[in-house]
């Protein structure tokens, strides 16, 4: 009897803990059910208040989508912000906010290069929020014309790779068409190999160019005898396999997930630091904000002249303009002709970029403003 107490005294002492912690998870539960309760409240008027500024712009005829806007809401969010939240969730909460409020001002569809699970369709979502209407499209130049007709109300395409530089497609529809840059974003990179067979049996691997481009040192040391078959997305080349030919794709890990294709190596992109930069098109220029850094893109040919690239590049150091990028890109027009895009910060309605405008279209037999667009303070981080 004497054991059989102390039995019991002993499953007493030793539950007691549990029952302690039990009592407390729900006392905590209880306070996030209150709290959650606030938040949904909260959340509420905020978009109602949201989708009262959509009708207010709708009358105005300004568009719903203001990336500008955005990123200071994002700036007094993470101004605000006291932890220990980090500000990148942060960031991705108010996306999905922000986004849902668009839904119910307007609704827009959002053109990418498909097809589903690209790396632009990353891009696009990452972007704009998971709320909107999404449709896939098979090339670069199908996304530039699904905007310019009103078939969409933006664009995301790709414009240019850390390791493997400029997308000429893109480069030469921003010269070609009408439509203007409004946003960036940028994408860190994470190539897989999918395939249903193990590598020791594949013979094709398939991808975009610059993806076969941007795992070339990995293929040739564990697939050397595979032939490499350039195709118009990574996402088309994983959705392609089947288990007859053994044949492999190149792709991000969402694409494998979607068509529930194994992914045989993570990981395999040549350099750890590979991120991409994708590009927001739209049929209307972005207006200023003040209190926003603006990154500017044009496009210019020269004449055909000794020193007049240095001019050219003159006209933005005599007024301090910190150049992003400058690449050149033939014409099309004539032999050894060059179009040369420059992106440096500011904005188009800046005087002195006014002014950089008018001194280059003097001497520039060509000269168009691509668009400004807000200068991201945070991009993925490479390193």
């Amino acid at each position: 009897m004497i054991r059989n107490c102390e039995n019991n005294q002993f499953l007493l002492h030793s539950q007691q803990p549990f029952f302690v912690e039990n009592k407390n998870l729900e006392s905590l539960r209880d306070e996030i059910d209150r709290i959650d309760s606030k938040i949904v409240d909260l959340l509420n008027q905020r978009v109602r208040a949201a989708v009262e500024i959509g009708r207010i712009k709708n009358e105005l005829g300004v568009d719903p989508y203001d990336p500008a806007r955005e990123e200071q809401v994002f700036e007094k969010l993470g101004n605000i912000n006291s932890g220990p939240l980090h500000k990148d969730s942060l960031r991705i909460i108010y996306r999905e906010i922000i986004s849902a409020s668009i839904a119910l001002e307007k609704n827009l569809t959002i053109g990418y290069l498909g097809p589903e699970a690209t790396y632009t369709h990353q891009a696009a979502v990452n972007n704009f929020g998971s709320t909107l209407n999404y449709r896939a499209l098979p090339d670069i130049p199908d996304v530039f014309q699904a905007v310019e007709s009103g078939e969409c109300d933006y664009g995301v395409v790709p414009i240019e790779n850390s390791t493997e530089g400029a997308v000429n497609r893109s480069l030469d529809l921003l010269v070609e068409t009408e439509l203007t840059i409004i946003a960036q974003v940028f994408l860190k990179v994470e190539h897989s190999l999918f395939s249903f067979f193990p590598l020791s049996e594949i013979d094709e691997v398939h991808s975009k160019d610059q993806a076969l481009a941007q795992c070339g040192d990995w293929l040739r040391r564990n697939l050397p005898n595979a032939r490499l078959v350039p195709v118009t997305s990574t996402a088309e080349a994983v959705k392609s396999l089947n288990q007859e030919k053994k044949n492999a794709a190149i792709a991000g890990q969402l694409a494998g997930r979607i068509y529930q294709v194994p992914s045989q190596q993570d990981e395999i992109q040549d350099r750890k630091n590979n991120v991409t930069r994708f590009l927001v098109v739209a049929r209307k220029f972005l207006p200023k904000r003040d209190g926003i850094t603006y990154r500017t893109s044009l496009v210019l040919s020269l004449p055909d002249q000794v020193g007049a690239l240095k001019g050219a590049l003159k006209t933005f150091s005599d007024r301090e303009f910190n150049l992003c990028k400058i690449e050149s890109r033939p014409s099309r027009l004539k032999t050894w002709d060059y179009y040369f895009f420059v992106d440096f910060i500011g904005h188009r309605d800046d005087t002195k970029v006014l002014e950089v405008i008018k001194e280059l279209e003097k001497t520039c037999p060509f000269l168009k403003v691509l668009g400004s667009y807000p200068e991201e303070t945070n991009p993925v981080d490479s390193k």
